[in-house]
């Protein structure tokens, strides 16, 4: 898995620290002895770990050194943290199976989960995904995220569920006319299915609008209550029109808490672009359903192809040959969501990433702009959070 490989001899070490380079890089020490456990770690100069590991030991020091223990050198040399961490994951889960996860101190991302398959359905915090059937999580179960925490999760999803009427109580229903309900029935906050308070068609409506919702990052419900705000206003009801934009106006604090990196996590596809290790090109990274394959080496200026063709061509022709990851179980796949929160949520992180529509298609001339910021090493771009219009005005209040 890893590139290069090259024998080290304490006598020869000069010619060996000599011959790797001075770049950051994921390595694995080995023993003469094939059954003795390997150092692996990843370095940003991967020359000066050498010497720190494998020169002669330095009097009365506890420094590590490794210099009569190693006879093998692997390395791969990478280009960005984000590479560096996703191939150092892997070499992790293939030489110490049991062990990785500890060594990576993974932690698992949260997430908004639907549980569909319920019959009344209602939403929950997990960090669990459902088993893998294929390429896809298997269940009607949908889940959104990556979160940076449970706590923010949390948050969002009760100041989301504030606009809907589904249910917030997480036992199995077993609907009696005879149950007294909860307080969120008695506040009309939810639809009560508990004592038979809506029908089942009512019920899943509601739990439509909610998954819609979800998976539009808010803006199926901030289109209907801008339809119906504008349609009261229309009809001179201007008390209901200024209610509904007063609860407009609340949904926007909400839909601020929500990160641009979560999306429903079966249907999301993004590329993330980050600094390559080799000269003229960008390293891109394919995020398909939570899981994460590459790197894949995009060169900016190629001469094999003709002038005509367009960057966003190349792109899309280097992404169709560039095949998605098969995780071989639900862990895998969460254990990749894990590595894109991890970074996704740093405050020093390298690296632009470009989600794919609702109709999967990729907003090309921004990854084109991204594209050349990284290998320039520009900032990245900075979205702006959409506001809704200005307040409703009645006849009294509009100005002559």
């Amino acid at each position: 898995m890893l590139s290069e490989r090259i024998e080290f001899r304490p006598e020869t070490d000069a010619e060996v620290f000599s011959s790797v380079a001075a770049a950051p890089a994921v390595f694995l020490l080995r023993g003469e002895d094939a059954n003795s456990e390997p150092y692996v770690s990843k370095t940003a100069n991967l020359r000066r770990r050498l010497q720190r590991l494998l020169s002669l030991p330095e009097e009365r020091t506890k420094r590590l050194n490794l210099r009569d223990r190693v006879r093998w050198i692997e390395y791969t040399l990478t280009g960005s943290d984000f590479e560096s961490g996703f191939v150092l994951y892997q070499i992790l889960r293939a030489v110490f199976p049991k062990t990785y996860s500890n060594r990576l101190r993974l932690r698992f991302a949260p997430l908004v989960k639907l549980h569909l398959e319920n019959e009344f359905p209602r939403a929950s915090i997990t960090t669990r995904l459902g088993r893998i059937s294929g390429k896809r999580i298997s269940g009607n179960n949908v889940y959104y995220g990556p979160f940076a925490s449970r706590v923010a999760a949390e948050k969002f999803m009760n100041d989301a569920l504030d606009f809907f009427k589904m249910r917030r109580c997480v036992e199995d229903l077993h609907p009696d006319p005879k149950f007294p309900g909860c307080v969120y029935s008695e506040m009309k906050m939810c639809l009560a299915p508990c004592f038979r308070g809506c029908t089942d068609d009512e019920y899943r409506a509601e739990v439509v609008r909610v998954e819609d919702f979800l998976d539009s990052r808010g803006e199926s419900l901030k289109r209907q209550m801008a339809a119906e705000r504008d349609a009261a206003s229309a009809k001179m009801e201007f008390e209901t029109a200024a209610a509904i934009h007063a609860r407009l106006d609340k949904l926007t604090p909400v839909l601020q808490q929500l990160p641009e990196f979560v999306h429903r996590i079966d249907q999301s596809h993004a590329v993330i672009v980050q600094k390559s290790r080799q000269e003229e090109r960008v390293a891109l990274f394919r995020v398909d359903g939570g899981s994460l394959a590459g790197p894949l080496e995009f060169p900016i200026s190629d001469a094999e192809h003709t002038k005509s063709q367009s960057m966003e061509a190349r792109i899309q022709a280097a992404l169709t040959a560039f095949p998605a990851s098969k995780p071989a179980s639900a862990i895998e796949r969460m254990e990749h969501l894990a590595i894109l929160k991890r970074w996704c949520y740093r405050g020093t992180r390298a690296g632009e990433i470009f989600f794919a529509d609702t109709r999967g298609e990729l907003p090309m001339r921004r990854l084109v702009r991204g594209i050349g910021r990284v290998y320039k090493g520009e900032a990245p771009e900075t979205s702006l959070v959409a506001t809704p219009a200005g307040p409703v005005q009645s006849k009294e209040q509009e100005k002559p």
